[in-house]
């Protein structure tokens, strides 16, 4: 798995005009991306990861502060554009594979005691957010 974190100043996600995620105030927007070998046990760490990664201001956590995050499912993180002018997606799982464990980080951030929004999987997102920084990671486990 691999996901893009932005240490965020409020985040939303809406889709056919409807706001279908959002966070406000200091937090993460996470875009999450999974490939084939991608696991269960994968998406936990994730979880783990995302709710204690010390990246909010003054070297905090989500989990120290309580910070909220939207976690986003991302398929083009796995794109591949060293050939050509047209990236690949074949390293990116498919919908059936990839929507199951962009829902496991989720619930097991929400097990941890994260407050989380989401986007809509699959569907035409446009994504607003003010990046604090800026800052942004990667992050694959």
């Amino acid at each position: 798995m691999r996901a893009v974190i932005q240490r965020v100043d409020g985040a939303s996600v809406v889709v056919d005009g409807e706001t279908v995620g959002a966070i406000d105030g200091e937090g993460l927007c996470v875009l999450v991306g999974v490939t084939h070998e991608d696991t269960k046990e994968k998406a936990e760490r994730l979880a783990r990861k995302l709710w204690s990664l010390r990246v909010l201001r003054d070297e905090r956590s989500c989990s120290d502060i309580d910070a909220p995050l939207l976690v986003i499912s991302q398929f083009t993180l796995y794109g591949d554009a060293r050939k050509g002018r047209r990236p690949t997606w074949n390293a990116a799982a498919p919908g059936d594979v990839a929507e199951p464990l962009v829902d496991e980080v989720v619930t097991r951030l929400r097990a941890l005691g994260a407050t989380v929004a989401t986007g809509r999987f699959g569907a035409q997102m446009r994504v607003s957010l003010t990046n604090d920084g800026p800052f942004t990671v990667l992050v694959e486990v």
